[in-house]
């Protein structure tokens, strides 16, 4: 789900004056390694909330898959998309009024990956087990995070990522449904295309307006696909309370951790808590769908992770250097952070 973009700096970081720096006395030493034990504990919180957030999206993912038994992918991602955009709707109450053909054409672009994300990652879970699924989907962003960073040593996490590729498919893919691959590498073009119009959103519309009227849009573009697909299935009350709950999990449980959490957590930790998605997805497809996986394939899920982590610590490093402040630090002694968007899983 798509989380706010943050600016905050690291609080307490101050910038060095000129000349050697005062030796504190052991009073102030003292005093300062308790705060920064209070610190780590108070750190803690925030961590537990994002990473809490990925358990509710992966495990939601889960729970969607199991869903499928009773309709079809396109049918659940129909409820899901609906559901979080009724709720969306209903609390953010946007306005439609008084914005420009710009701005529309923007939320529309955003509603469209939105759409397309959600339905192709469904139809790879549909196809592949959930571990490899977002494996293969998170290459979209992580292309996007090489391609942004424009350094050398990006190639390093591209290969890492390569790398995971291969071991995943075992040199062809001869063990994964070949259209599975396909829908999920798919929904990693829209998960790249989703960052870039969800930022751009992001500017237009205030708050999270964007991001509702975007979900609504998205669930009226996906709607004919899922009746369609499921048609009177969609009116089964039980398959409408699993899909309800699967927008629970994976929409509004995400989001709200998410935003508390960013209030106090630099971006940059969340970009790279972000990178445990995979790993996540593999565990909830063993406990909840007892997808197992081979080490290879295990190897591969790390490898992906390692890139991920290490590219979107270069974009952090490309982003301070880009601003003349290669030591991380602002005129105001403040550490920079970069925007964070977050799927819509």
């Amino acid at each position: 789900m798509n989380a706010p973009r943050t600016d905050r700096p690291l609080a307490g970081a101050t910038a060095s004056g000129a000349g050697e720096a005062p030796v504190p006395a052991a009073g102030s030493a003292v005093g300062s390694a308790a705060g920064s034990a209070a610190g780590s504990r108070r750190a803690l919180g925030p961590v537990g909330l994002v990473m809490g957030g990925v358990v509710s999206v992966q495990f939601g993912s889960a729970l969607a898959v199991n869903l499928m038994d009773r309709t079809s992918a396109l049918g659940v991602v129909a409820i899901r998309l609906v559901v979080a955009a009724a709720l969306l709707l209903v609390f953010c109450r946007p306005r439609l009024r008084g914005h420009s053909r710009a701005d529309w054409g923007t939320v529309i672009a955003f509603a469209g990956t939105l759409a397309g994300m959600n339905g192709l990652f469904y139809q790879a879970a549909d196809r592949i087990p959930l571990g490899p699924a977002v494996t293969l989907e998170v290459l979209g962003p992580l292309a996007l995070s090489v391609i942004a960073s424009r350094r050398v040593v990006s190639l390093l996490w591209a290969g890492l990522a390569l790398a995971g590729v291969f071991l995943l498919g075992g040199g062809d893919f001869s063990g994964l449904d070949p259209a599975g691959v396909a829908y999920a590498l798919g929904a990693g073009a829209m998960w790249a295309g989703y960052i870039v119009f969800s930022a751009r959103t992001g500017r237009r519309f205030p708050q999270a307006d964007g991001l509702a009227i975007a979900m609504g849009l998205a669930a009226l573009l996906i709607l004919p696909l899922g009746i369609g697909s499921a048609g009177a299935e969609l009116l089964d009350p039980v398959t409408v309370g699993l899909g309800a709950g699967v927008a629970v999990l994976s929409s509004v449980l995400p989001y709200t951790l998410e935003l508390i959490a960013l209030r106090s957590l630099p971006a940059a930790a969340f970009s790279i808590l972000m990178s445990l998605e995979p790993a996540v997805a593999a565990l909830a497809g063993f406990l909840i769908l007892h997808q197992t996986l081979g080490a290879a394939q295990a190897a591969a899920i790390g490898l992906v992770v390692a890139a991920s982590m290490g590219a979107v610590r270069t974009q952090v490093g490309a982003v301070r250097v880009t601003k003349g402040e290669p030591d991380g630090k602002s005129q105001d002694g403040a550490l920079d952070q970069p925007r964070v968007d977050r799927t819509s899983r």
